[in-house]
């Protein structure tokens, strides 16, 4: 569902691209990831980046 501020909400200047580039690091680490299996580091920088992602659609009201 879907409230009237998400509808009235007007992304950040630069949220989009901030996504993007986050949402590529992501997938970057999840590659490798794939390649050399489980990694503490690689886990807590996947779970951080996730995390921002989530800040950025918040704070955007999901208009990424």
């Amino acid at each position: 569902m879907v409230t009237q501020s998400q509808k009235n909400a007007v992304p950040e200047p630069g949220s989009g691209e901030a996504a993007q580039q986050v949402a590529g690091a992501h997938a970057i680490l999840k590659a490798l990831e794939a390649k050399i299996g489980q990694h503490p580091e690689i886990g807590q920088a996947i779970h951080k980046l996730e995390t921002a992602l989530n800040i950025l659609g918040l704070e955007t009201g999901a208009m990424l």
